[in-house]
C-alpha cells in the first residue's frame, strides 16, 4: 500500500529513567512502550525511536524496547557526574540535530515528565514542529503539558485492570520473539476511535494504513475476509461501524453499541450496588459474554470506564488500589 505523503512523520525520544521509575512508583507496574507505540501509530508514521538511560540499571527492559524497534542510547553513570543531566542533554542535542537535518519530520514525541526538558519542547515548536508529550501523571511536572501541542498521560494509555482474558489483546510475552497478529476485530475499532479523535474524516485507506503501522502482521484474510472492504462491511452489518460513500468510504464508529452497553452498565451498578473496579469487567461479562471494550473503540478497559463516568453512567470513587464503581447519586435515588 502506498504511503500517504500528507501523513505526519514522527520521531520519538524517551527519557527512560523518568518513565520507568514513574510507572513503577505510581502505577505499580513496569513501563511498557507498546501502548505508546499503538497511540502514535494512529497519528502518523514513526520514523525513529530512541530511549536514553544507563542501561545497566534497566537491563530487564532492554528486550521489551528492542521488540518495539527502539534504539537504546546508553548514558553510563560517571563518578562525580549526573547521569540524569547527561541523558537530558544528549536527548536534547539529538532531537534538535534531527529537526535541523530532516525537515520532513513534522512531529516530535518527548516521553518524559521532567520540566527540565521544557526548553527542548519550546525550541522544537520554534522550529515549527508539533510536539507531543507523554508522561506518567503523578511524576509529570505541571509546567510540561502546557508547553506541548498535545500531552498524553501514560496512565490513560494502559488498562487499569488486567485485560489478559480479552481475546483481542495483543500478545506481549517476552518469551516469544516472533511477532504475532492481534486477533479479533478489536484492533480495527480501537484504531478507528484513535483516528477519529484527531481527524474529522477517516477513510478506509487511512484506517488500513494505521492498522499496518500498529501491527505490520495485520491481515483481514486471517479474520476470514477476502479484502479490507469485506471486513468493514461485516462490521457495518454488526452495527459496530458506519460506512459512507463507495470506493474509499468514510468510516465512523456506530453510536448504537455504546448506548446498549451504557444501559447494561447502568443496570448492573444500580441493581448490584458498588462494585470493585477490578471486578467490573468480569461482572459485565457475566451479563454479556461478548462484551469487549475494544469492539466499542476503546484502547483498554480503563479508557472505557473513564468515558462511561464522563457520560454520567457511573461514578468512580476511592484510591488507586481500592476504587469502587457505583451509580450516580441521582440514579440511585430513582
Amino acid at each position: 500500500m502506498a504511503t500517504d505523503d500528507h501523513e505526519p512523520r514522527i520521531a520519538v525520544y524517551l527519557d527512560y529513567e523518568n518513565l520507568a521509575i514513574g510507572a513503577r512508583e505510581n502505577l505499580g507496574r513496569p513501563f511498557d512502550f507498546g501502548p505508546v507505540a499503538d497511540a502514535l501509530a494512529e497519528r502518523g508514521r514513526v520514523i525513529t525511536r530512541k530511549a536514553y538511560a544507563d542501561w545497566s540499571y534497566f537491563d530487564s527492559d532492554r528486550r521489551m524496547l528492542t521488540r518495539h524497534q527502539v534504539e537504546l542510547i546508553d548514558i553510563p553513570q560517571k563518578m562525580g557526574g549526573s547521569r540524569k543531566n547527561a541523558a537530558d542533554i544528549k536527548m536534547a542535542i539529538d532531537a534538535i540535530e534531527l529537526a535541523l537535518e530532516r525537515d520532513y519530520i513534522s512531529t516530535f514525541v518527548i516521553c518524559t515528565g521532567d520540566s527540565d526538558l521544557s526548553p527542548l519542547v519550546q525550541k522544537l515548536r520554534e522550529l515549527d514542529r508539533q510536539v507531543i508529550g507523554v508522561g506518567v501523571r503523578q511524576s509529570t511536572s505541571k509546567l510540561l503539558p502546557p508547553a506541548c501541542d498535545e500531552f498524553m498521560f501514560y496512565d490513560n494509555l494502559v488498562s487499569d485492570t488486567d485485560d489478559t482474558d480479552d481475546p483481542t489483546s495483543s500478545n506481549s510475552n517476552d518469551n516469544e520473539d516472533r511477532p504475532k497478529p492481534k486477533a479479533g476485530i478489536g484492533i480495527v475499532t480501537s484504531t478507528l476511535a484513535g483516528l477519529s479523535s484527531s481527524s474529522n474524516t477517516v477513510r478506509s485507506s487511512t484506517l488500513k494504513r494505521a492498522l499496518l503501522r500498529k501491527d505490520p502482521t495485520f491481515s483481514e484474510a486471517e479474520l476470514g475476509f477476502r479484502n479490507f472492504t469485506g471486513l468493514l462491511a461485516d462490521l457495518a452489518d454488526k452495527g459496530l461501524v458506519e460506512l459512507n460513500g463507495t470506493g474509499d468510504p468514510e468510516v465512523t464508529l456506530s453510536g448504537t453499541s455504546v448506548t446498549e452497553v451504557d444501559e447494561l452498565l447502568s443496570t448492573l451498578v444500580t441493581q448490584e450496588g458498588p462494585i470493585a473496579l477490578t471486578g467490573l469487567k468480569t461482572a459485565l461479562r457475566k451479563r454479556d459474554p461478548d462484551f469487549s471494550e475494544r469492539n466499542l473503540g476503546y484502547r483498554n478497559f480503563g479508557s472505557f470506564v473513564t468515558a462511561a463516568e464522563a457520560r454520567g453512567v457511573i461514578k468512580v470513587t476511592g484510591k488507586l488500589d481500592g476504587r469502587m464503581v457505583s451509580a450516580p447519586e441521582k440514579r440511585r435515588r430513582t
